[in-house]
């Protein structure tokens, strides 16, 4: 009877923050809904276009590289006022490749210089800070090695600096490789979802908003006031960002400004992002929430926007919790009928998946043609995302862990393989990480423990959660077949 309580208290606390969570992600919503009516006004190119260095952050990017530079190159801005540094912390063959590239655009005129540290201190935050003594440019412009800016992308983000308060202009993320497979359709739906309804709705409430960590601009005195870069979290792209808004600076997000880059195929190089970005996330809720908490600038909701920010990648573990008792309570439902308002409460709760279908439909009307839309489309895809992001829960739930018990881990860099089109050209080649390891294990128990959850719906004759665990099935079942047999 005790353990009862127990596992309907953890599962009714569970499902309460992510009720919370959920409106306020469908405030978010409504934001963007508002922010779209606003008339945007045309901001006006500086009588003078200042000094920019574009800084593009490198570790064993053979693949990539030359597309990067090459796209970097084609940049229309003054070639008085451009500098390019090549942070290339590579270990391997690219080093020298690198290197040779970068000379090349030397020989043709642009101001491109070659910067190798010999460790990884702190990695891409290391390697920004080590940069950032010896820029020339007043403002910085950083790529990830997989992007690739429109040649007016400099003169799309500048003039935007116009406030001298400004300190990040912030560029929506483009997808080249989005119909590829399921992996990455999935991932863009769940980007799009970020950089349409959360990045706008935040910005538009007032609230903190995040620099992405590439296709934006910093202003270079804004990163020196805020503390410049720092290697203690995995995420120093969010770190910074907070430090910088509790200073005072302002971000501008540019919703139509696009900037395309390239989706992990791989699902090992999805883990492994998606393993940083929740822990990061996690390790930046304990280092800067007691700031935000503590602004006397903000406004509560402001403040409760940040907390759910910070910790949105926890919300992993919390629908891990709720997967696995939701087993556990068919049966205490089924053995306490004296129950049975509390049972309504909780299935009450589940308004908050409306909430969350509203909001990802809502950023998926955006994205693709009207002309083409499909309700059907729509929630096939939205159950697959969901079901494969539950399948990844045990994964993101260790990142998180470990980013809020402060276990410290190296940074490790998501592989690129320069792919914009439907072909298997990437099969095969380096940096593609297929060891196998024990949360494995725990996947495949997990889709074993799912399946009696169906056969526990027969038993019981209780089929409320059947759709939930045919999605955490298929879920489990897909990350543990695609780990374990493709390996891909």
């Amino acid at each position: 009877m005790i353990l009862d309580y127990i596992i309907v208290g953890l599962y009714s606390f569970a499902l309460l923050v992510i009720l919370i969570y959920s409106l306020l992600q469908l405030q978010l919503v409504v934001n963007y809904k508002k922010a779209k009516k606003q008339k945007v006004k045309p901001v006006a190119y500086p009588t003078q276009w200042p000094k920019v260095t574009v800084q593009l952050p490198l570790y064993n990017e053979k693949y990539v590289v030359k597309r990067l530079l090459e796209n970097i190159s084609k940049l229309d801005y003054p070639s008085s006022k451009l500098e390019i540094q090549v942070l290339d912390d590579s270990t391997d063959s690219s080093k020298a490749y690198t290197e040779q590239l970068t000379k090349e655009l030397v020989e043709k005129g642009i101001n491109a210089k070659y910067i190798h540290r010999a460790n990884r201190k702190n990695f891409k935050a290391g390697a920004l800070k080590e940069g950032l003594k010896i820029a020339e440019g007043d403002f910085i412009a950083i790529f990830d090695a997989d992007f690739l800016p429109q040649r007016d992308w400099l003169k799309k983000t500048i003039p935007h600096f116009n406030k001298p308060n400004v300190g990040v202009v912030q560029t929506r993320w483009g997808h080249v490789n989005r119909t590829y497979s399921i992996l990455t359709k999935i991932q863009a739906f769940a980007l799009d979802f970020h950089f349409l309804i959360e990045q706008v709705g935040r910005s538009f409430g007032g609230h903190f908003i995040n620099f992405n960590g590439t296709a934006g601009v910093w202003r270079k005195t804004c990163i020196a006031d805020a503390g410049d870069w720092q290697g203690d979290t995995l995420t120093e792209d969010l770190d910074l960002s907070y430090r910088a808004q509790l200073k005072g600076w302002k971000f501008t997000y540019l919703k139509d400004v696009v900037t395309p880059a390239e989706l992990p195929v791989v699902l090992s190089a999805a883990r492994s992002q998606q393993f940083r970005w929740n822990k990061g996330a996690a390790e930046n809720f304990r280092k800067n929430f007691k700031s935000v908490l503590q602004s006397k600038d903000l406004s509560f909701l402001s403040k409760l926007h940040s907390c759910f920010h910070l910790l949105n990648s926890s919300m992993f573990l919390l629908i891990l919790l709720v997967a696995i008792l939701s087993i556990p309570i068919l049966y205490i439902k089924f053995q306490q009928g004296s129950w049975d308002v509390v049972f309504y409460i909780l299935a009450a709760m589940g308004i908050s998946t409306v909430f969350f279908i509203y909001g990802y439909w809502t950023s998926y009307k955006e994205i693709h043609n009207r002309s083409s839309l499909s309700i059907l489309k729509f929630i096939g895809l939205f159950i697959t995302f969901f079901s494969i992001a539950m399948g990844l829960s045990v994964h993101n739930t260790v990142a998180i862990l470990e980013g809020h018990f402060n276990k410290k881990s190296a940074f490790i860099r998501t592989p690129k393989f320069d792919i914009s089109s439907d072909t298997d050209t990437w099969k095969g080649k380096t940096y593609i990480n297929k060891k196998l390891s024990i949360l494995n294990g725990i996947e495949v128990l997990l889709f074993g423990y799912f399946i009696y959850g169906l056969y526990s719906a027969y038993l019981t004759q209780d089929f409320g959660l059947v759709i939930f665990h045919l999605m955490l099935v298929f879920g489990f079942g897909f990350i543990s077949f695609k780990t374990i047999f493709s390996n891909a």
